[in-house]
């Protein structure tokens, strides 16, 4: 049983106006024993900053997404991309709720939430061959994850479609070329998936592809000093690839000053990076990719990379020498604003029909470990949000800033304290 409660339901959101999709990267990893990996929200224990308005919650909990979905159509944000994992024991057999990591996220809380159908929602397949289950083959692909995508997600009304496409986010790209055997035999598979999902009734997939600079050619002209090489854009459209897109921009080593870095090694890891920094590296690489491609990339405005939390379990290194590791960094709301800002200055100038000016993606909604979330939390309240809502709504509706506490909602932390009392 959810919510014994003193004051009725969440308010029923009043979504503002927006020109374009504002979709928010969704790490659905607020389930207590349900990461496998890590401990969620007992990581954050030391970083109250951190802890969400709603406080340590069950996402399988339908009342928490309606909180959710209010707060974030409230603001412009119109989509969620969840992270889709499915265990590699069911690699090559037919998909079941079961062999979902985090399905919780999607089908005990937004597909039982009363608010639902005020949001779209897609999925990211995060198919990292070292960890999760990629695909086995063409065969598993399409007799196992099409058919379980097309019926449980793909077919509900307000799953993410282009054009009447659904779209599917795909995080590994090299994973997934390697498992189906190469470049010719992943563009048979883009094929044969597009055919085959004129079945359900669809015109295609729209497939999109996590690019964020990371390939061979374009970490080479870091090292060169010479223009970036974005030949893997033309490697992807060539595979099939509608669009691609990003999952928290990198701020290089070679982006920061050598007093930063100094700063670095004292200690003061990423918080006093110049934000100026981090945005400039961000818009830079925006208007290469939109000089590039105009039609071809959905970009994302990253509010952070500072994963300390995570540090002592999965080791991640600090800043080195090496000039291509990557530097942590988070920008403050106001900060967040002005990247936003700048991006639809972009944006704005790129083809009105264009992919890249029909959506843009904020990173990440909830990424609370890794310190690139926007949701309402007790260090920045909804100060994100309404950035994101000053930058590219119509300011049209008066967000209810009441919170679940105010409203004498009982707490959602139930799943993380024991029956005494004390934090399991």
């Amino acid at each position: 049983m959810y919510g014994k409660r003193f004051s009725g339901y969440v308010p029923e959101p009043q979504p503002v106006t927006t020109d374009r999709i504002i979709a928010a990267h969704y790490y659905p990893g607020w389930i207590r024993g349900g990461s496998k990996v890590h401990n969620g929200f007992q990581e954050l224990e030391h970083f109250p900053e951190r802890c969400p308005v709603l406080g340590w919650y069950d996402e399988s909990n339908p009342e928490v997404t309606d909180w959710e979905i209010k707060w974030a159509v409230e603001h412009g944000i119109s989509c969620f991309i969840y992270c889709w994992y499915r265990y590699k024991t069911n690699v090559g057999k037919t998909v079941t709720r079961e062999a979902l990591r985090f399905g919780h996220a999607i089908h005990e809380g937004l597909f039982r939430a009363r608010y639902r159908n005020y949001i779209k929602f897609a999925i990211m397949f995060e198919n990292q061959e070292i960890r999760w289950g990629n695909p086995a083959d063409i065969k598993d692909l399409l007799e196992n994850l099409l058919p379980w995508w097309c019926n449980e997600y793909f077919s509900k009304p307000n799953y993410l479609k282009i054009d009447g496409k659904p779209v599917l986010y795909l995080y590994e790209i090299k994973d997934f070329v390697n498992s189906l055997g190469g470049d010719a035999a992943a563009t048979d598979a883009i094929a044969l998936m597009n055919t085959e999902i004129q079945k359900y009734g669809f015109p295609g997939i729209h497939f999109s592809g996590c690019s964020c600079g990371w390939n061979d050619a374009y970490i080479n002209s870091f090292k060169e000093n010479r223009p970036h090489d974005l030949s893997y854009t033309d490697k992807l459209q060539n595979y099939g690839f509608d669009s691609a897109f990003q999952y928290c921009w990198p701020l290089w080593r070679l982006e920061i000053t050598p007093e930063q870095f100094q700063i670095y090694k004292r200690g003061l890891e990423g918080r006093l990076i110049d934000p100026q920094v981090a945005i400039a590296s961000q818009l830079s690489k925006i208007q290469e990719h939109a000089d590039y491609a105009p039609d071809f990339f959905m970009f994302a405005a990253t509010v952070g990379n500072d994963r300390e939390p995570w540090r002592r379990i999965f080791n991640y290194e600090t800043l080195t020498e090496d000039p291509l590791s990557s530097a942590i960094f988070t920008l403050g709301p106001l900060w967040y604003m002005h990247l936003l800002e700048k991006i639809k200055d972009i944006t704005d100038k790129l083809p009105e029909n264009s992919v890249s000016r029909k959506v843009l993606i904020l990173d990440a909604w909830n990424e609370w470990s890794e310190g690139h979330s926007i949701a309402p939390s007790c260090g920045a309240g909804f100060r994100y949000l309404q950035a994101v809502r000053q930058v590219f709504s119509k300011c049209d509706n008066l967000p209810d800033y009441r919170t679940p506490q105010m409203l004498d909602f009982d707490p959602y932390d139930y799943e993380w304290y024991a029956k005494d009392g004390s934090k399991i």
